[in-house]
């Protein structure tokens, strides 16, 4: 803020203060009646008449305590131009941005050596670990429940973390790196390519045969020429198998946690169609190295189920 800009709200603002102070008791000095009379202003509004009597004295004390208010706060905090107040441990001026840093610092003074404690171990051993697995499972509340769901087993478009079915890979150290950096799914779309009668044999090809399911009654489709077009296609990132390949974040189409967008053959042939994009985004910039090592071993755990 320029220099012409700051005195001139410094002033403003004192000023107004300054007049408000004025105002308030110079009426109040210039009140005739000191208490409660019968005598009324002389106008009324439908029937009803107003009373020349002054303020309560609470009510005149209690815009005194405003304006006294005002007045610390503009010392204690920024409001006066370029001052940035009095305020003990701000001193580049109180803001919200600073408080949150300060309440982060205190937080990383007091609890800084309790995660660094457990980054130094393997995930696996920290997964064992009572008290950090209730602090992963804060930390989840926290960061992934809003997206994988309070249990952690997922929702539309989001996996299951409960299962041992995984994307990625559910390696201790590849969790991890899941976390830190996140990861970018993209399933192109294959209607353009195969067609409509394509779109309707791969789906039933792997509603059937990597599914294991039965297709709705009626629905007419070569499952043979499904298998064509897949083991063309799609084989390169779900294998020919449909197992599904970690490095390519290409799900197992044999298990029933791979259809995250629905399992119907309606929604498979959606996906075929029209394909999938799905991020998750990286949490390392934001939670940091020790408190990821935490959550991997919370994830970890909840993949692992309550009797390992």
């Amino acid at each position: 803020m320029t220099t012409f800009w700051s005195w001139y709200i410094t002033l403003l603002t004192v000023g107004s203060l300054v007049a408000l102070f004025w105002l308030i008791f110079a009426t109040r000095k210039g009140e005739v009646h000191k208490n409660p009379t019968e005598q009324t202003m002389g106008h009324s509004f439908d029937g009803i008449e107003e009373y020349d009597n002054p303020l309560p004295k609470w009510w005149f004390m209690l815009f005194v305590g405003t304006l006294v208010f005002s007045v610390a706060y503009l010392l204690l905090y920024p409001g006066l131009g370029n001052f940035k107040g009095l305020l003990p441990g701000y001193e580049d001026g109180w803001t919200q941005v600073n408080q949150w840093q300060r309440e982060m610092d205190r937080a990383d003074e007091l609890y800084g050596p309790i995660f660094a404690k457990y980054a130094a171990m393997p995930i696996e051993e920290v997964a064992k670990d009572e008290r950090a697995l209730k602090m992963g499972g804060r930390l989840f509340a926290s960061n992934c429940s809003v997206c994988h769901g309070s249990d952690a087993k997922g929702s539309y478009g989001f996996p299951n973390l409960t299962d041992n079915s995984w994307r990625w890979g559910g390696e201790p150290e590849t969790i991890k790196a899941s976390i830190m950096h996140g990861r970018m799914g993209v399933m192109p779309a294959q209607g353009p390519m195969i067609g409509e009668d394509g779109v309707r044999n791969v789906a039933a090809y792997v509603l059937t045969e990597l599914a294991g399911r039965e297709l709705p009654e009626g629905t007419e489709a070569d499952i043979a020429a499904g298998k064509q077009i897949f083991s063309t296609l799609c084989a390169a990132c779900h294998t020919p198998a449909g197992t599904g390949m970690p490095m390519m974040g290409a799900p197992d189409l044999t298990q029933p946690s791979a259809f995250i967008y629905g399992s119907s053959f309606a929604q498979l042939q959606q996906t075929i169609r029209y394909g999938r994009s799905g991020n998750m985004p990286a949490q390392g910039d934001f939670l940091g190295n020790d408190k990821a090592h935490l959550l991997a071993a919370y994830v970890l755990k909840l993949s692992q189920g309550e009797d390992k």
